[in-house]
């Protein structure tokens, strides 16, 4: 019962995320948004016992293309100031 209640939880996390990295004027909350989103459904893959699919969305999901967004946004941002 308690797993239902965090299941449905983080489903609405994701959500709300989900529409605020798409709705966010600000890249950087979009980004950190997209991020949030990868690492709650990495948690509900691992609620689900499906742990070699959470480790691998936290790790590619969550984490590496996180850093690789804000890379290319760093970059994009030099290339624009001269």
């Amino acid at each position: 019962m308690i797993l239902n209640i965090i299941a449905i939880f983080l489903c609405l996390a994701i959500l709300v995320m989900a529409v605020i990295a798409v709705i966010h004027k600000k890249l950087i909350i979009a980004i950190i948004a997209s991020g949030v989103v990868s690492l709650f459904a990495s948690i509900i893959f691992l609620l689900l016992a499906a742990p070699d699919v959470a480790m691998t969305e936290a790790a590619i999901g969550s984490g590496l293309t996180t850093i690789i967004f804000f890379y290319v946004l760093n970059k994009i941002r030099k290339e624009s100031n001269g």
